[in-house]
């Protein structure tokens, strides 16, 4: 029976133990430190919702790029970055975050993969061209691929660090404390030495399933710094509505949730109530290719569809959206422009028509567990599956069998009859989406094009990668032989908060003053994955694992400094 308060102490209280938490941990321990994990899930949720992720990183000039013939640098990906966040806060709520953010692009340019490499983590041959941006140079997006996939997906990356912190459990260096929900922040003179917080009832759970909130106690651990690792706010609507911002119009009455129901947020709001400083709340990261999951682990479960190019995206009215809102390209802007356009913002959902040509080689689901061959580091099985099997990879076709948000049909009278059977009103006129699709299949007859969404896949195929495993040969989306055809409702998606906890270079957390409050740290989502916004108002993905990784890292050597 475990007393109704406890007081414990250590070197270092790290709340989180999500990626981010992890990493910072073993830093610590690595040096000596002793380490308190808490954590108010239970040890099957260790590593977060990092566990669940595609295990996509950002890494620049890499030998995959140049085995693929493609030529980045680290100028190249900070233009990238530069247009894609947009800083435009640089003497207040963005002074650190660009800061942060050259520094990560230096370090992905660097050592990232070395050092990844150095803890066993290895990338896939292919590299993946995510968030291919507005169709300008100097604008948002990646200008070339640099999405590599871990072997083992996100779960492949938290491995590691997971093993790391229970041998140092065995060693004594660490503790863990689950089911320890941190309520306060003890800062006492101007210094953390501490947190309070609740003893929740044992709850044995599978990983990613809702857990109880039952008090059972209170406890208070004591150390000379705290890093706080708690995560962001995506399983909390009511904190994605509160900050959503007014330049991305109104949030969608329903959305699915693409994490746990434990991201909650709380630790932004704690942290504040210690005196912490919180910038760029206004910033987030959703998606507009969620689906609802047939097979949900959490409330609300949603998986997002990683898009080739190729699927034709229309509005709730049956309207093809304009460019730059085209599968995989730019995610915010599509966001915008389903939220902001003043006749279908009533509505929540979008929808993509595809054939099953198309389904086959260019649709991905974002998850470890929608990836068993890459998460089981399976490489006969990934060779077999996707790159000389027929057919739509496995997790792919459940979806169309059982997915909620899928029909299929042979011509597209029956296919828009089907979609129209998925919304409370029949919304969409089939002739209406017939005139789009045949004005776009004119456009396939030629090697060129005036059709940007078209020029996109020529241009697509021209990188070896996409062509060989991610873009389907160009085809009319009408042509009988590439069928059926397929409706995919589309639903927002809630993922990220890309501001949050303001931290210098050092992941220490500032104070409302803009000063460093001693002995406190932050790190991962929390800190905006760095300085409280090292994306600015955009992402080029692959970051949000990386940012984890480098924000984390330097948060626990700072830790180890000040405490040795």
């Amino acid at each position: 029976m475990r007393k109704a308060t406890v007081a414990m102490d250590a070197d270092v209280i790290v709340v989180g133990a999500g990626l981010a938490g992890l990493v910072a941990a073993h830093e610590l321990t690595s040096k000596g430190r002793r380490v308190a994990l808490v954590d108010q899930e239970n040890a099957a949720n260790l590593g977060g919702q990092a566990f669940w992720s595609f295990g996509g990183l950002f890494i620049v000039d890499t030998p995959e790029q140049r085995r693929l013939g493609i030529k980045d640098s680290f100028d190249l990906a900070w233009s990238d970055w530069q247009g894609s966040a947009r800083f435009d806060r640089t003497d207040d709520e963005d002074s650190w975050a660009v800061r942060w953010a050259r520094a990560y692009v230096e370090f992905a340019a660097g050592e990232k993969r070395s050092w990844l490499e150095g803890h066993g983590i290895k990338f896939l041959p292919t590299v993946g061209w995510a968030e291919r941006g507005d169709l300008t140079a100097q604008g948002h997006g990646n200008s070339v691929p640099r999405f590599h996939i871990a072997w083992g997906t996100g779960t492949g990356v938290v491995e590691p660090f997971v093993a790391y912190a229970k041998q140092a459990a065995r060693d004594g260096l660490l503790t863990f404390y689950h089911r320890h929900q941190v309520d306060e922040l003890v800062v006492e003179e101007g210094a953390a030495r501490g947190v309070r917080g609740t003893l929740l009832a044992e709850d044995d759970s599978p990983r990613g399933v809702s857990s109880n909130r039952d008090r059972v106690g209170d406890f208070e651990l004591t150390a000379r710094a705290v890093v706080v690792t708690s995560g962001g706010i995506g399983a909390n609507h009511d904190i994605v509505r509160r900050y959503w911002p007014e330049r991305l119009g109104t949030p969608p009455a329903e959305m699915v949730t693409g994490v746990p129901a434990y991201v909650d947020g709380r630790m932004l709001d704690i942290s504040a109530a210690a005196g912490v400083r919180l910038v760029n709340r206004d910033r987030m990261w959703h998606y507009t290719e969620g689906l609802q999951n047939w097979d949900p682990i959490w409330p609300g479960h949603g998986i997002r569809i990683l898009p080739g190019p190729s699927s034709m995206w229309f509005d709730a009215l049956g309207r093809r959206l304009p460019e730059p809102c085209l599968p995989g390209y730019d995610t915010l802007s599509t966001l915008k422009y389903l939220r902001t356009t003043e006749d279908i913002a009533d509505h929540d959902h979008s929808w993509f028509i595809l054939t099953q040509k198309i389904i086959e080689k260019e649709f991905a689901l974002s998850g470890s567990e929608q990836n068993p061959d890459i998460t089981a580091k399976d490489r006969a099985g990934f060779l077999k599956t996707r790159v000389l099997g027929k057919g739509a990879p496995g997790p792919v076709d459940a979806f169309v069998r059982k997915g909620a948000d899928f029909v299929t049909a042979s011509n597209l009278e029956q296919l828009v009859e089907k979609m129209n059977a998925l919304t409370d009103k029949a919304l969409l006129d089939a002739a209406v989406i017939r005139r789009q699709i045949e004005a776009r299949d004119l456009q396939i007859a030629n090697a060129f094009s005036k059709d940007a969404q078209v020029q996109g896949i020529r241009n697509a195929r021209r990188y070896i990668g996409d062509r060989l495993g991610r873009v389907a040969t160009p085809h009319r989306i009408l042509d009988p032989a590439a069928g059926p055809l397929i409706g995919v409702k589309l639903h927002t998606l809630t993922r990220k908060t890309l501001g949050g906890i303001q931290t210098d270079l050092d992941s220490r957390a500032l104070g409302t003053d803009g000063k460093p409050l001693d002995g406190l740290y932050a790190a991962g989502e929390v800190a905006g994955f760095g300085g409280g916004g090292v994306h600015g108002y955009n992402a080029l993905e692959g970051t949000f694992l990386g940012g984890c990784l480098f924000s984390g890292r330097a948060a626990g050597r700072a830790a180890a400094r000040q405490t040795a």
